[in-house]
């Protein structure tokens, strides 16, 4: 009911860039990559090694998905070879990096639990810990843009 009011009210935008003022400096796939691995290097250094780390803009949230971990396994003669990548949307280019953290850690838990279940959640609010507040933000911020169709943050803000 507060972020319909704050919508009504045309406070949504303002209430968002008070709270994160700022979008990321993460802008290529090289970057990004980086990132990750950083993160992945902090929570989970058992956990398979990722072939591929890209911002993809073929992902959009009108197909539900915000970014995407695969498994691909390859046979190479007597070889099994799994290759792992995770896919952000690239819209995450150009927002707050809390935002950025959020869906990196979503997909990283996915190396280890494949369904969002409880484990799953835990494993999210262990690599952050304001886990929940930051889904449900940029969930507020992805209704603010299907009304406003502006996004709020740029490379140069």
């Amino acid at each position: 009911m507060q972020v319909r009011e704050l919508l009504e009210k045309g406070l949504l935008a303002e209430t968002l860039l008070q709270k994160y003022p700022h979008s990321h400096s993460v802008r290529t796939d090289k970057a990004l990559y980086g990132y990750v691995a950083a993160l992945k290097g902090m929570y989970l250094r058992n956990a398979a090694q990722l072939s591929k780390v890209v911002f993809d803009n073929k992902l959009h949230i009108t197909h539900q998905a915000l970014g995407t971990h695969t498994r691909k396994s390859l046979v190479r003669g007597a070889k099994l070879k799994v290759k792992r990548e995770i896919r952000v949307a690239s819209m995450f280019q150009e927002m707050p990096p809390e935002f950025l953290r959020m869906i990196v850690v979503h997909e990283l838990a996915h190396i280890k639990e494949g369904e969002h279940n409880k484990a799953f959640y835990q494993l999210c609010r262990h690599m952050e810990p304001d886990y929940y507040q930051l889904e449900f933000d940029v969930r507020v911020y992805l209704t603010y843009l299907e009304t406003a169709g502006q996004p709020l943050w740029s490379p140069s803000v």
